[in-house]
């Protein structure tokens, strides 16, 4: 009987031995099942203090709060289009920060200071340039009456979800 008992713990040894590891057990754990959330902060004065700019949890990226300030914190400018533009272009910043890109954005939603009617087009015009045209992401345009910052009139929360973690090669 003890011969036995030897043979088989080391074929469980043997199995235990050739078990994969499960992505994100280690402590540099990467992959969808990380311990926890990863908060990114890009380093720009381009956000809205006492809040992160992204959250990223395994394959899902949620970005708050993207504001048309450009890189030294400063309103990029006094109309809509150009804060648009500067807005998506922070959101585009963040989002690859955290590994993930416009066409991964499956939820806008949009602020709009005083929101005006033909303000919707305004937005559609600047976001052009950085989501698709066929299947763009699904969201909603919000009027406010103001935003944290004085001067600024847009400010855009995105969730983005990725098919996986590494992007094919062009």
């Amino acid at each position: 009987m003890t011969g036995r008992r030897w043979v088989l713990g080391l074929g469980v040894v043997a199995l235990a031995g050739c078990a994969a590891p499960r992505m994100g057990s280690g402590p540099q754990g990467v992959g969808p099942q990380q311990d926890g959330p990863r908060y990114i902060n890009p380093g720009t004065p381009s956000g809205i203090d006492g809040f992160t700019h992204a959250v990223k949890i395994g394959f899902s990226t949620y970005v708050g709060g993207e504001v048309g300030l450009d890189s030294a914190g400063r309103v990029a400018g006094p109309d809509l289009a150009t804060q648009a533009r500067q807005a998506f272009a922070n959101l585009t910043w963040t989002l690859r920060m955290a590994g993930a890109e416009p066409t991964d954005v499956v939820r806008l939603t949009v602020y709009v200071v005083n929101m005006k009617p033909g303000d919707a087009a305004v937005i559609r015009q600047a976001g052009a340039a950085y989501f698709p045209q066929r299947n763009p992401p699904t969201g909603m345009i919000v009027g406010v009456q103001s935003l944290p910052m004085d001067g600024l009139l847009i400010a855009v929360d995105a969730e983005a979800r990725q098919q996986s973690l590494f992007r094919p090669r062009n």
